[in-house]
């Protein structure tokens, strides 16, 4: 069994093993999606195990380059985390600081379905049957995006948005405060395809040995 934030050594002695086994935090297995915010941007992880010294995590491309990124959870926590190990598309971290673990299990708990919301910027260019404008994109998540845009549309009304490096989707207004809309995508990304499309708009350097 091995500590969320430390690789075992295949070298060690059976009975060295068994003393670090021993001698480790316990932690627990907690599969929740959450995100990581470095210099490159926001990216999607699933978070594996926790313990009292840091956490393993799965992402669905490479690691970004930051040694030390936060960890924000469902329910709005931030934690502070620094690259311990890095193995495929899994790596381990650990807390600069100490954290209440069973907190953020309970958490975790407590926002199971919360779907997660991007900080990103991007234009798009936003379609009707009669117009065609510019807009910006200031958050993004699997189920819709939040837009910046100077002209008006209907609540309900169907939208088609595309940009570089996001395809064509249709969407609908589902509200609107001055020039900010909030829009719901017709057919919904799955947690993968969201974690690609966000490396893709603001790392895509990251997919390259995805």
């Amino acid at each position: 069994m091995e500590n969320a934030a430390k690789v075992p050594d295949s070298n060690d002695s059976v009975v060295d093993a068994g003393e670090e086994l021993r001698a480790a935090p316990r932690f627990t297995t907690l599969i929740r999606a959450a995100k990581l915010i470095s210099g490159q941007g926001e990216f999607v992880c699933v978070i594996r195990d926790v313990s009292e010294t840091g956490i393993s995590v799965r992402m669905f491309h490479d690691l970004p380059s930051c040694e030390t990124l936060e960890l924000h959870m469902p329910g709005g926590r931030v934690y502070e985390i620094r690259n311990v190990w890095h193995r495929g598309n899994e790596a381990g971290f650990e807390f600069t600081k100490p954290v209440d673990v069973q907190q953020l299990v309970i958490e975790a708990g407590q926002y199971p379905k919360r779907g997660l919301r991007l900080g990103m910027y991007f234009p798009v260019e936003v379609s009707t049957l009669t117009k065609r404008c510019e807009a910006l994109v200031e958050n993004l998540s699997q189920q819709g995006a939040r837009l910046e845009c100077d002209e008006i549309f209907a609540i309900d009304q169907t939208l088609h948005i595309v940009g570089e490096g996001l395809k064509e989707v249709r969407a609908k207004v589902r509200w609107r405060r001055d020039n900010h809309y909030g829009v719901v995508f017709d057919d919904t990304y799955t947690l993968g395809d969201f974690a690609r499309l966000a490396a893709e708009l603001q790392a895509p350097v990251l997919l390259q040995h995805d």
